[in-house]
């Protein structure tokens, strides 16, 4: 079936929303309509909606259940949903762990289909709710700041996207050596989560965080599973299922210690690094004047400080078999990324050619990797040139998209 009209959500979350303009620009590109449903102009979008949805031609493109989560503008009179009542098909690429969403389960539309950013996640999603259509992996992609999505050019050197606005800073000439963008929460402000368990449940909770600190290399699901199997007597699949989404807390805290630990670490070893997010006031340091700390910013103005830093550092939030938008925004932007690596990274890239890893185990490894970038800059410029070329070719939204539509060409 030929798919004509897209629906896609913004207004929600400044993130997703970013991804889901970038979509809606490639299919706005290829000559598809394209509805971009505003929760800040949520009647007014509701109105609209009802007359852009025509059974048959439309489908509904969401990250993290958007649009189905228990919004009651989306419910109609009969209690269906207005998806249901239209028989829009709804594909829904989900960018954290499948644990994280068990309860919106009961709410998916009838004509449902899901995309996972990581293998481990899509493995997950059919072992346990093999019921639910799997799209298959659909990796997180990145964006080039200064470009304008959907203008294509062609060229002698192929096909690209035409500049406007922001000039390219040469490597050299960049402001920031090392940027850290996204947020933090100390681990203290996790522990609440754990206010309601007893100390035995709260022993048993921070054995597995003990775990995982000890062995980073461990996929989320497989720790979590081992200490269930070995510590909770006669439980079985159906058990194990049960007592994933209460692992919420081990995911949090994992990210965010290992997050503290790599700033931290360069920050100490006398590295100037500069944070954009919130919460990095609280960062526990011997060093802070070497801390830069900025707040907050958008998606698109994160694009923007790593445009003009040589190194942007990344911690994987656990996507052991997948990549983060982190990635790919930094090697798209011509920055080196200095990130630990997932067996989807290590699949893709090059360490030393087109991208620099370093190993959560080890400190001081990314101590010498960071310094070695910072004092060998034309080596550290080819590093940044590659994975730009690399990532320009094959890991841009506009491919994602190329992706989506040759999947919905199949259904």
């Amino acid at each position: 079936m030929k798919y004509e009209k897209i629906v896609l959500f913004t207004g929600d979350t400044e993130t997703l929303a970013y991804f889901s303009r970038r979509l809606a620009e490639y299919f706005a590109s290829i000559g598809k309509q394209v509805f971009l449903f505003d929760f800040e102009q949520e009647t007014e979008s509701y109105l609209k909606l009802c007359w852009f949805l025509e059974t048959g031609s439309t489908v509904m493109l969401t990250f993290n259940f958007i649009g189905f989560c228990g919004e009651a503008v989306f419910i109609e009179e009969n209690g269906a949903s207005i998806w249901d009542n239209r028989e829009i098909p709804c594909l829904n690429i989900v960018v954290d762990h499948p644990f994280y969403y068990h309860k919106f389960k009961p709410l998916l539309p009838k004509n449902y289909v899901q995309f996972s950013i990581d293998r481990d996640h899509e493995a997950y999603l059919k072992r346990f709710f093999p019921e639910i259509v799997s799209g298959g992996f659909l990796p997180l992609a990145g964006t080039e700041y200064g470009k304008k999505p959907g203008i294509e050019v062609v060229s002698a050197n192929g096909r690209h996207y035409q500049d406007y606005g922001q000039e390219w800073i040469p490597y050299k000439d960049r402001e920031m050596d090392i940027i850290f963008t996204g947020n933090y929460t100390t681990t203290e402000k996790l522990r609440p989560h754990l206010n309601e368990v007893s100390k035995e449940y709260a022993d048993f909770y921070f054995r597995i965080v003990d775990d995982f600190i000890k062995h980073p290399e461990m996929g989320m699901d497989a720790g979590i599973e081992k200490h269930l199997w070995e510590e909770v007597e006669g439980i079985d699949e159906e058990g194990i299922k049960a007592c994933m989404p209460n692992m919420i807390f081990i995911d949090l805290y994992v990210r965010f210690y290992f997050r503290a630990m790599a700033v931290r670490t360069l920050v100490d070893a006398g590295f100037r690094v500069d944070v954009f997010g919130g919460g990095w006031e609280y960062l526990d340091c011997k060093h802070p004047e070497n801390l830069i700390v900025h707040g907050p910013l958008t998606s698109a103005e994160c694009l923007e400080k790593i445009s003009n830093s040589r190194i942007s550092l990344n911690v994987m939030p656990w996507f052991k078999d997948g990549a983060h938008d982190r990635v790919f925004n930094s090697l798209l932007n011509g920055a080196v990324s200095l990130t630990d690596p997932s067996r989807y990274l290590k699949e893709i890239l090059t360490d030393g050619k087109t991208v620099m890893f370093y190993d959560l185990n080890d400190p001081e490894g990314l101590v010498k990797k960071a310094g070695y970038l910072l004092s060998h800059e034309d080596e550290a410029e080819q590093i940044a040139l590659a994975g730009r070329e690399y990532a320009g070719k094959y890991h841009t939204w506009e491919r994602r998209g190329e992706e989506l539509e040759r999947y919905l060409r199949g259904i």
